[in-house]
């Protein structure tokens, strides 16, 4: 129901869409928007279609047209397919190295584990190998066979990986829909059938090879190869480590990984991919936070008075009460009286003429003292006065210009040069905007050009926000002005990244865990006897899990001072193709987030990892009893 309206008509919503121009936030028949607006509306928006409209070129001259058209003035504002397109094309440029960067780590972390899985399999199996080899297998038989019994779990698992995966999508892509303003979407039908056939050709390529190793060894070599590895191997590290100041079993588990270093490789490369996820994740995290507090600085203060411009207090709807004239000096006065207001400062918006710049350029005036309310520097600094201005990134690199040059602003038949003192992150307008002081413009005729002025106010501490509104709406209401709460701004795009990115990692951390969990369940297995040795000498079931977790515990450690480095080098690589697909660069602060702190908690990171893929296998290797494990060859 809207009561306000003539009539205080009713509207049923049928269904939920959503405009990726945001030209619109409700669609009904003409006979309905009468109802709600009465038979004078205060403007009209019209969609056309062109038949030449492929460059901003032709739409610029299907614009002059339907502007000598219509009367003067009827015109009020346009906006091309061309540039919502790009816009939309943008925001998922901005998604896209994160992605690929995370979709990359993911597939090797995949290979890596079905590799780990299937090798484990395989190699556990070489006595039955020579079993078969004995009945008269051939070394193709035995390998088919084996990769024939890989393809069994993995057509299970893969199959069961379809519909996982899409309703682990629908939250993601709920996300995305927000921050695109399409709504949510699913996943393509092809994608379930690709990354299943991709999966089993992975497991075929990564079971072919070991089983193949090992349906070559000679049936005598594959019937003598015992469970236990050779005692050789590995016996100097234990010998080594057996003098340092600490519990044998401890010892012993720091010297395990040397009795199979290739399986001990497969853990620390499990255990760095997942470390290199978190701290890239993490940073990307940090980062993506700090470009959104950097661009909330675009709306510096406590409170925002809003006013509207001439041509908004003009278009008034019909039915609804006449709003007042701006009178932006009385709302400054009424500010600077208010009890509270610390310090304030004006912003006012609107579209001047560059020299050597086709089209149209929006210009951010501010009028009074905003050092303390900048915009986030890139580079150079803000500006001290007249004649002097800022501009985004995405005007440096469009325009030609660099920081220095100078740029005339026309309107009207009049002129005003400024000069290029600094780079901003802005991503307004698609970066197509000059920041001054309103003295740079004061020689031209801006009353058509611009809107509504808006006022940034610095509240005391300890004031009462709830008390300030409500006692300077009384005051600038009826003067043009509406004063808000400064809430901040929480882009759905920001949104979106930290839930894929998150997302995303928690994945590749369990996926890490499961590979340290894998091979440490069969290096525990196949070292069963050995265990049932130690615990007949005496060990206890609190120092056998003490031996098998500090088995992956020094790889841990390792693996992490691999991994955090190169995710480090992976986010300064990212973030800045990402800012360069936003059309912005970013400060240097927005990429140094790696704190000291954090850094050793990430570095630990790998630690936590190999143990908690560890803990399991080492509770059961506690739990086993003395003479089941003897028994087992």
């Amino acid at each position: 129901m809207f009561p306000a309206a003539p009539g205080s008509p009713k509207v049923k919503v049928v269904g939920l869409a959503r405009s990726v121009g945001r030209t619109a936030q409700a669609w009904a028949l003409p006979a309905t928007v009468t109802s709600l607006t009465g038979s004078n509306p205060a403007g009209f928006q019209m969609l056309y279609r062109f038949s030449k409209a492929a460059t901003d070129a032709d739409m610029t001259a299907d614009r002059d047209v339907i502007s000598a058209a219509v009367p003067q003035d009827a015109l009020q504002g346009s906006a091309s397919y061309l540039q919502v397109k790009t816009d939309a094309e943008k925001v998922a440029a901005t998604f896209a190295p994160f992605v690929i960067a995370f979709g990359v780590l993911g597939l090797a972390m995949s290979v890596l584990i079905i590799g780990i899985v299937v090798s484990g399999a395989v190699s556990s199996a070489t006595r039955r190998i020579g079993i078969l080899k004995a009945l008269g297998y051939t070394p193709a038989q035995v390998a088919r066979a084996y990769v024939g019994q890989a393809l069994i779990p993995a057509t299970i698992g893969a199959l069961l990986g379809i519909p996982l995966g899409n309703l682990a999508a629908i939250p993601i892509l709920s996300e995305e829909g927000d921050a695109f303003g399409t709504g949510a979407a699913t996943l393509d039908w092809w994608v379930s059938v690709v990354v299943p056939v991709a999966a089993l050709a992975a497991v075929v390529a990564t079971a072919f090879v070991p089983a193949l190793r090992a349906g070559r060894l000679r049936t005598v070599d594959a019937l003598a190869v015992g469970r236990t590895p050779s005692l050789g191997r590995g016996r100097a590290a234990r010998h080594l480590l057996g003098r340092l100041p600490l519990p044998r079993p401890m010892s012993l588990g720091l010297a395990n990984p040397f009795t199979r270093p290739g399986r001990s490789a497969t853990i620390a490369a499990a255990v760095a991919l997942g470390a290199l996820g978190v701290t890239f994740g993490v940073g990307l995290a940090l980062s993506v936070g700090g470009v959104q507090t950097a661009l909330n600085r675009r709306d510096s203060g406590d409170v925002m008075v809003y006013m509207a411009g001439p041509q908004e207090a003009r278009m008034t709807r019909p039915g609804a009460p006449t709003m007042p004239d701006p009178d932006p000096a009385a709302v400054q006065a009424a500010i600077k009286a208010q009890p509270g207001t610390v310090r304030y400062f004006g912003s006012n918006i609107g579209e001047l003429t560059v020299a050597g710049i086709t089209g149209a350029t929006q210009v951010v005036m501010f009028d009074g003292d905003a050092t303390w309310g900048t915009y986030e520097m890139v580079a150079g600094r803000w500006f001290d006065g007249p004649g002097e201005a800022v501009v985004p990134s995405a005007f440096l690199d469009s325009a030609g210009v660099k920081i220095g040059d100078t740029l005339t602003l026309s309107n009207a038949g009049h002129t005003a040069t400024v000069r290029i003192v600094g780079e901003v992150l802005d991503l307004s307008s698609d970066g197509h905007r000059i920041i001054t002081d309103v003295r740079s413009v004061s020689g031209l005729d801006l009353k058509q050009n611009f809107g509504g002025e808006t006022f940034h106010v610095d509240v005391a501490d300890g004031t009462d926000m709830k008390s300030y509104l409500a006692a300077i709406n009384q005051q600038v209401e009826d003067k043009g002005g509406h004063a808000e709460l400064n809430v901040g701004e929480i882009s759905q795009t920001v949104v979106a990244m930290d839930t894929l990115a998150g997302t995303l990692t928690l994945l590749l951390v369990a996926v890490a865990g499961l590979g340290v969990l894998n091979t440490v369940v069969l290096d525990t297995r196949e070292r069963v006897h050995e265990l049932g040795v130690f615990k007949a000498l005496g060990m206890a079931p609190r120092q056998t899990v003490a031996m098998v977790l500090t088995s992956v515990a020094g790889i841990g450690l390792l693996a992490g001072l691999v991994g955090v480095p190169a995710g480090i080098a992976v986010h300064d690589w990212i973030l800045p193709r990402m800012g360069h697909a936003a059309g912005t660069r970013f400060p240097p602060h927005i990429l140094d987030v790696y704190g000291p702190l954090l850094l050793a908690g990430l570095f630990l990171g790998g630690l936590v990892i190999a143990l908690a893929g560890a803990l399991l296998p080492a509770g059961w290797a506690a739990r086993t009893s003395t003479a089941r494990a003897l028994r087992t060859e």
